[in-house]
């Protein structure tokens, strides 16, 4: 069974929630040389703001802090190819990912990282979004868990912590991405009703 970490501080009714969302979309299967996990986010963003950023497989740079540059061959659709260049100061350069779910009704996106320079053999991802109140507003729980080889000479604590540590940096961009842009639009709504 994996670890749930929750990123944010959230009531019990939450964490109840988030369980039930985790246990239906998150069910990673782990052999015995990998490691898995399963994080969470809540962004004081609208659902359909924070997934128009997510489901974006083409453009991953938007939020996500460490990629540089993609390139998708064709049309981003199920069983596309993107090639990622990482920023420096990774332990990689490229990473060669396949698109394996993008559900725009379920808002589930996922992935595996079939090839490139790097130590994430075998890695593959879910993340889904829902809809979800904070503090009186429309808001976002992210949910994002993943499954992937420990190298050799590792092991599994440090494995998923390097991993856990990347995710929470990408879910931490998002979260600030989506809020400025969600300031931003109720900035205009308020601008074009006065």
């Amino acid at each position: 069974m994996e670890e749930i970490i929750i990123v944010d501080d959230k009531e019990m009714y939450g964490a109840l929630v988030t369980a039930q969302y985790a246990r239906l979309h998150h069910r990673q299967h782990c052999r015995e040389n990998q490691c898995s996990s399963v994080l969470v986010k809540y962004i004081q963003a609208p659902v359909h703001l924070v997934w128009s950023l997510v489901r974006r497989f083409d453009q991953p740079q938007k939020y996500k802090p460490f990629v540089s540059r993609c390139i998708v061959h064709g049309h981003p659709e199920i069983g596309s190819l993107r090639e990622v260049n990482v920023k420096s100061g990774l332990p990689a350069t490229t990473s060669t990912e396949r698109l394996e779910q993008l559900d725009d009704d379920e808002r589930i996106l996922g992935i595996n990282i079939i090839g490139g320079d790097h130590r994430l053999k075998n890695y593959s991802s879910i993340l889904t979004v829902h809809p979800e109140m904070i503090n009186g507003r429309s808001g976002t729980l992210v949910i994002e868990s993943f499954v992937v080889d420990v190298p050799q000479g590792n092991t599994k604590d440090d494995t998923c912590y390097f991993v856990e540590s990347l995710i929470k940096c990408n879910l931490k961009s998002l979260a600030c991405v989506s809020e400025r842009l969600a300031s931003q639009d109720i900035t205009s709504d308020t601008e074009r009703s006065i």
